[in-house]
């Protein structure tokens, strides 16, 4: 079996779109030149448009995970002297947690029990805070937390917002100016619908401005800032995927973002139509458009799903680990996805369960 004979419905990597496989399939050419630069340059400006960030704004590029973005975003904003108010709702929100007492910065760690914070009240009880960080989506457990609502309570107590959007870029709605983001992270591997390897922190003009050296020379972004201006990068880039990244980017650009969001609405809601014949629920009330978190009625293990549909019918699903594994399985709707893929999911799990349609 080969990945190819898989269906695939984990939040990242996703369904890739057959143009940008043909692209990871060339020669990578060499980038320090003037034709790689002005792809890099318009890749910036097309990320910038996407995420509606604020007039200069700048994107820096990093070859490295998700989880690398959010620990560059921490040792290049936030210092010793810092007091950040972490929402930790799940396993990517204690991974920010975490992150922060590597790097010695001091925390209000806040649980928000499920709730998504359209309700900021509880946050008030953090006093001397200056920096606030979120995963928007809280892919653990699918809670899409109200942006708007954390984005106001960061304007009025003056916090510097850093947002991980990694999970919910380009299905969700994200809007740097309106939700008054100064530090976006977001991936490659998600909503982007391209190989893992690269992640991207669009940085506001008040972050740029917060920017301190950082101990690390592979992730400082003072570097990446310098070079960007020229489209380069200080150290050997994700040439390929940035590649991909460009057509990926005008295509959306043709497309539109709207045609995006919404065809990941659609593919989601079809999906949950179908919910309320399977022993399953919907394990948070606040789902984004990219992903689905389903929990077992009957008392069935989670990863036994999971398990089943992989050996079953050679679909791919995503299991949960820690306190979650027995409770919670993910399903994607990223990517590459039509109806029609979603229906072998549907079919399987009609068989699983025994249901006649």
């Amino acid at each position: 079996m080969t990945n190819s004979d898989s269906y695939i419905f984990t939040p990242g990597p996703v369904k890739i779109p057959s143009y940008i496989l043909a692209i990871g399939a060339e020669q990578a050419p060499y980038f320090r030149n003037e034709s790689f630069s002005n792809i890099l340059i318009d890749c910036e400006q097309l990320l910038l448009n996407l995420a509606a960030a604020p007039v200069g704004s700048r994107v820096v590029f990093l070859a490295a995970s998700g989880t690398g973005a959010m620990e560059a975003a921490v040792m290049n904003l936030l210092s010793t002297a810092d007091k950040a108010i972490v929402i930790n709702g799940g396993g990517f929100g204690q991974r920010f947690v975490d992150l922060c007492k590597r790097h010695e910065v001091a925390i209000h760690d806040h649980k928000p029990d499920g709730e998504n914070l359209a309700d900021t009240t509880a946050l008030n009880a953090y006093d001397q805070a200056t920096a606030l960080l979120v995963n928007a989506h809280e892919t653990t457990n699918g809670v899409l937390y109200d942006m708007a609502a954390i984005g106001n309570y960061c304007l009025k107590n003056k916090l510097l917002h850093i947002v991980d959007a990694i999970s919910m870029f380009v299905t969700d709605e994200i809007n740097m100016t309106d939700q008054h983001i100064d530090a976006l992270i977001i991936s490659s591997h998600k909503g982007l619908a391209l190989p893992p390897g690269l992640s991207m922190v669009i940085l506001s003009p008040r972050a740029i401005d917060k920017v301190a050296p950082a101990k690390s020379l592979y992730f400082n972004f003072q570097n990446y800032l310098e070079d960007g201006l020229r489209g380069q990068t200080p150290f050997t880039p994700t040439v390929t995927i940035l590649l991909q990244l460009h057509a990926r980017l005008k295509q959306i650009e043709r497309d539109t973002l709207k045609h995006e969001i919404d065809k990941a609405r659609h593919i989601a809601d079809y999906f949950r139509k179908h919910i309320n014949a399977w022993p399953l629920g919907l394990y948070s009330r606040f789902m984004p458009n990219a992903m689905t978190a389903l929990t077992p009625t009957n008392g069935e293990s989670a990863s036994n799903i999971v398990k089943h549909l992989a050996e079953r019918y050679n679909i791919v699903v995503a299991p949960n680990g820690g306190a979650l594994k027995d409770s919670v399985f993910r399903v994607s709707h990223m990517g590459d996805m039509t109806t029609a893929y979603v229906d072998v999911l549907i079919d399987a799990l009609d068989h699983y369960y025994g249901v006649t349609r």
